[in-house]
């Protein structure tokens, strides 16, 4: 198909203009990043915008800095997020992820902001950054900027705390002390394809190796990421190869998680995704903080 007539096309170099286009146009205004969703979005007639306001050439949205923390602008690419060794240890499952999510086109082009505004059910950044628990900031050109926790930013799927016409800016994780470590993976119907599961695990240890905090999150599931506090109440204490206590924790998030069942799977085959891949997930994630221990 082809999309309804297009009336307006606004192309800012600012977060400023950015703002200032979205307001200027209302409601019938659609931001577009990467283009990845919204344009089959278009195509299909799902989404029938009068006016797009393209982000590629506002620099600001495109950066990835180190200091004080990580902060990753909304623009930022899959490619990427995947090629940046300085992600490693504590933040490795954004890489994961990134480095997994579609095909090359997809990896090029698509924006790790734009993943997280349209929370596409599947998606794998959005159960990604909710075990990594980050902070958001929007900003709207009548009411400023604003921050906001993933937890509150993230709504059902295809829905989010963002307004029409707020402006996703950057994606910031603290800096933490201590030794950290998070991993991600996904089992997909297809080589780099859409999740039926995503499992994230988030660690951290102390000096003997044992758990002091731990966040996982499952995607695939009808009511989009859940973390799942009872597999991170019970990862608490184990150690680096406690195994037995990385099956435990997965398999409890894998009972407790509400399952549905449709054509790429029922709900046992799902619950058993979550138990294996959550498991490499979570040993991975331990990997990663002891690594990061040894390196200091």
């Amino acid at each position: 198909m082809y999309p309804s007539a297009i009336q307006n096309y606004e192309a800012p170099d600012s977060v400023d203009g950015a703002m200032a286009a979205i307001a200027k146009f209302g409601d019938d205004a659609h931001f577009i990043a990467g283009g990845q969703s919204l344009m089959q979005a278009i195509k299909s007639r799902i989404i029938q915008p009068e006016t797009l306001v393209d982000l590629q050439n506002v620099d600001e949205l495109r950066s990835l800095e180190m200091a004080q923390g990580v902060t990753i602008g909304a623009m930022v690419r899959y490619r990427d997020i995947a090629a940046n060794a300085g992600l490693d240890g504590r933040l490795g499952a954004l890489r994961d992820a990134a480095s997994h999510v579609g095909d090359r086109q997809v990896r090029s082009r698509g924006t790790i902001g734009g993943s997280l505004c349209w929370n596409f059910v599947s998606a794998c950044m959005p159960t990604v950054t909710l075990a990594l628990d980050p902070r958001l900031t929007l900003g709207s050109e009548a009411r400023g900027r604003r921050e906001v926790g993933i937890r509150d930013f993230l709504g059902e799927p295809m829905e989010t705390d963002r307004q029409e016409d707020e402006l996703l800016i950057s994606i910031f994780f603290p800096e933490a002390a201590g030794r950290h470590g998070s991993a991600y993976g996904k089992w997909s119907l297809l080589t780099d394809g859409l999740p039926v599961i995503g499992v994230c695990a988030a660690v951290s240890l102390d000096d003997d190796n044992k758990c002091t905090s731990a966040r996982v999150s499952v995607g695939g599931l009808e009511t989009g990421p859940v973390r799942f506090k009872r597999a991170e109440e019970e990862l608490l204490g184990a150690g680096f190869d406690d195994l037995k206590s990385h099956e435990g924790a997965i398999s409890a998030a894998a009972e407790e998680a509400e399952i549905f069942d449709d054509i790429t799977g029922d709900a046992e085959f799902r619950r058993q995704l979550i138990r294996s891949v959550g498991l490499k997930s979570i040993v991975k994630a331990f990997e990663r903080a002891a690594a990061a221990g040894a390196d200091q």
